[in-house]
């Protein structure tokens, strides 16, 4: 499976991968793109709050032998066992159902995607696969908590996101939208992360050329100018 995003200030992805209809797991590659899509349409006229970057490839998780290996992801996310229980499912099970109505996800239930699953472990795995909308917004999911965890993804909004952006290891998924650009584009809203798919996927996968994802993904940013 591809999937593609792009940033309010930094940009896109794609992924790869592929499903085991035996086992009903699912295994994704992702590409990350540098995307200044707003700055460059110069829709905001305070260019001093947005990233002034060109178009890159940032990461290729085909280069990183951690993203296929749970084991030795553990290296960045050794709280992973911590997680593995009935109590950590039904938190992420409360929060999916919160989210779907209209809230944010929880930042404090930092170890969900909500109505997609589980974030941790930080790889490309997939657990269940139940259709590659929802999880292509899963490892698109967990692709960004393990780029905040390395400290390549940062924190800019709140108090501490006036003056500049700040290390935020552990991400904050409020700070984030996704819009599906393809196979078919999502033109009316975001989806925050762990809402359910449930009620946007009908039509978006369909066979060879529907089997590839793409997503914008938009980030919050707070700025003070004096």
């Amino acid at each position: 499976m591809y999937g593609k995003s792009w940033g309010l200030s930094f940009g896109s992805a794609t992924q790869k991968g592929m499903k085991d209809e035996a086992e009903g797991s699912a295994f994704y590659h992702i590409h990350w793109y540098v995307y200044s899509m707003i700055y460059w349409l110069e829709i905001l006229l305070d260019f001093i709050c947005l990233e002034m970057a060109a178009v890159d490839i940032a990461y290729l998780t085909e280069f990183d032998p951690l993203w296929s290996d749970d084991a030795k992801s553990a290296i960045l996310n050794p709280e992973t066992l911590l997680f593995q229980n009935v109590a950590a499912y039904q938190a992420c099970i409360a929060d999916c159902m919160s989210c779907s109505a209209g809230l944010l996800a929880s930042n404090y239930a930092f170890w969900c995607a909500e109505c997609q699953g589980m974030l941790y472990p930080f790889t490309g795995k997939a657990a269940a696969h139940n259709g590659g909308v929802g999880t292509s917004v899963l490892m698109v999911s967990k692709f960004m908590a393990r780029m905040h965890r390395q400290l390549m993804l940062w924190g800019y909004y709140g108090y501490k996101g006036l003056c500049g952006k700040y290390p935020m290891p552990i991400m904050k998924k409020s700070q984030y939208r996704l819009q599906m650009t393809y196979p078919i584009p999502e033109t009316k809203s975001c989806k925050s992360i762990g809402q359910t798919e449930a009620t946007w996927q009908a039509g978006r996968e369909f066979p060879v050329n529907g089997e590839d994802f793409g997503y914008l993904i938009w980030r919050k940013r707070d700025c003070c100018l004096l």
